[in-house]
């Protein structure tokens, strides 16, 4: 009886193990490389942010009439399933997303190791520590910034978002003009990071190039967990012009909030 039992469970070990081994056999093997797309998608609260033509209201009772959003988008970071990350190659990764420029509202990112991404992180602005290698260390970046009007000069640094157009407000009722301009300022840099969760899994594939549609709400630079109002800012000679002082951290802090992935697609 001993022997029975005995040789029983050495048939039932054997047997799980051929199961496991043959499991691992089906189970899919994902290597090479592939391309991700990345798309940023502007809008204005729930709508989707069309240049010129709309009047978009804050919280604050401000009417905005936008001409221009622009921001780099930089040091892009994807996580996998398994936790292990992937950093796209920094002399790659900074871009100029502009809303009057269809052809830069997709990241196209190539040469990503193939495997199932749940996270994205990336930074809006240029780090500090690339702006320290100075004005000859910044490759073809530097001239795209200065094309883009991206670029206050290289003393004063780079722009990291611009956001632009004229406002009114219960206080100033003839249209007036706004810039808000994120960068360097003082001891302030003004540089920051987000980190999004994807919905569904980016699976890139040699045969697969996904795309994650991220959402880009341009309320909140004012109008997100600091309110900044455009008219505390007017200078009645120049307009709001928000380039510098205490509002820049608190719309880089905004920024965090700005940013929500709809959706992933892999076609």
């Amino acid at each position: 009886m001993k022997n029975i039992l005995k040789y029983g469970l050495a048939l039932l070990a054997i047997t799980c193990s051929m199961t496991s081994c043959n499991d691992d056999a089906d189970a899919p093997v994902v290597s090479g490389t592939g391309n991700l797309g990345v798309e940023f998608d502007n809008a204005f609260g729930g709508n989707d942010l069309i240049l010129n033509t709309q009047s978009n209201s804050t919280s604050e009772g401000e009417l905005l009439h936008i001409n221009s959003v622009r921001y780099i988008v930089s040091n892009i970071v994807l996580t996998k399933e398994d936790g292990t990350t992937f950093t796209y190659p920094k002399s790659q990764s900074y871009f100029i997303v502009s809303e009057a420029d269809e052809n830069s509202h997709v990241l196209e990112l190539t040469d990503i190791p193939a495997g199932d991404y749940v996270k994205i992180k990336f930074g809006i602005g240029v780090d500090q520590e690339q702006f320290n290698l100075g004005a000859s260390g910044q490759g073809d970046f530097l001239a795209q910034a200065q094309a883009a009007d991206m670029l206050w000069s290289w003393s004063a640094g780079y722009k990291f978002l611009a956001f632009e157009g004229t406002f009114t407000s219960a206080s100033v009722t003839t249209e007036t003009p706004f810039m808000v301009h994120t960068g360097q300022t003082g001891t302030d840099y003004n540089y920051t990071e987000v980190t999004l969760d994807l919905p569904s899994k980016a699976l890139v594939r040699t045969t697969i190039t996904p795309e994650i549609h991220v959402i880009a709400d341009v309320s909140k630079i004012i109008d997100g967990t600091h309110k900044v109002k455009l008219s505390d800012n007017n200078d009645m000679g120049m307009g709001a012009m928000i380039m510098g002082g205490a509002n820049l951290p608190l719309i880089t802090a905004n920024l965090n909030n700005m940013f929500t992935v709809a959706h992933v697609h892999n076609d």
